[in-house]
């Protein structure tokens, strides 16, 4: 999708929602985004959404290699167009994952690493 908006978002909760067995019940985190919480968004029957406080990022730790991202590889720059801003990202995501330890002193809090997930 190339656009983040509420009509966006009841799109993806559609069709998540068509994804989930009968039985199933869904609960999606998500942050605040202002079309995360928009009046008109249409939560489907089965499934919950479940917001994190604002200012939470060991709640939310993809939120801090999006932040090196920026920091290091996205910031103080003008994209020629659309394209090259995708493939900048890309590259961005490459760099700052491409060193496992790297990932983990971003994102390993320790209730992430002492949490054993079966």
């Amino acid at each position: 999708m190339t656009t983040a908006d509420t009509e966006m978002m009841n799109v993806f909760l559609a069709q998540f929602s068509q994804t989930l067995a009968p039985d199933v019940h869904a609960v999606v985190l998500l942050d605040s985004a202002g079309w995360h919480r928009a009046k008109n968004l249409q939560v489907p029957e089965n499934t919950t959404l479940l917001r994190l406080p604002p200012y939470s990022p060991e709640l939310n730790p993809a939120e801090l290699p999006w932040r090196e991202m920026r920091r290091e590889h996205l910031s103080n720059r003008v994209f020629e167009n659309e394209t090259v801003l995708e493939e900048s990202i890309g590259q961005a995501w490459v760099k700052v994952t491409e060193d496992p330890q790297r990932v983990l002193s971003l994102c390993a809090f320790p209730w992430i690493t002492s949490s054993v997930i079966n």
